[in-house]
């Protein structure tokens, strides 16, 4: 039992430190019920679940969602639109997002997939410091997909 001032009293019964915890006017709290012998506390409930929540609330406010932004090109993209693009995918990895690029083909352009694979690895070659590939390019239906992640 640990006692009200946060000092260790020692292994008692459960009747001595409910007793008390009553004339403290506090509760008796199972810290580790695991624990052999079971650790408990003498202290004020509602107050520990106020500042337990507080805790928690405070580690979920400090939690990072990571997003994943999506970039659409085309195998024929000109270069300044590709280079815009490659802007905007590193200021993702800045804001620590992941980046799903889809390339979308559109008539013949399904007879040329190598050009397609070709702007996919070339986006690679140039993100390669900041970015690690999570997903390899891979064709599905009309569109070819890679996900890249920051490091």
């Amino acid at each position: 039992m640990i006692g009200e001032d946060g000092q260790n009293v020692g292994v008692t019964l459960i009747q001595d430190a409910l007793a008390a915890a009553q004339e403290a006017g506090l509760d008796l709290v199972e810290i580790s019920p695991n624990s052999e012998p079971p650790v408990c506390k003498i202290l004020d409930f509602g107050r520990f679940k106020y500042q337990t929540q507080k805790k928690a609330n405070e580690a979920r406010k400090n939690q990072k969602v990571v997003e994943v932004k999506e970039i659409k090109m085309r195998p024929a993209i000109d270069d300044h639109d590709y280079e815009v693009k490659m802007k905007a995918i590193k200021r993702f990895f800045e804001e620590g997002d992941k980046v799903k690029l889809t390339l979308r083909f559109r008539g013949r352009e399904m007879a040329h997939q190598h050009l397609g694979m070709k702007l996919l690895e070339r986006v690679r070659d140039e993100t390669a410091e900041i970015s690690k590939v999570e997903a390899e390019p891979k064709l599905e239906g009309r569109q070819m997909i890679m996900v890249l992640a920051p490091r």
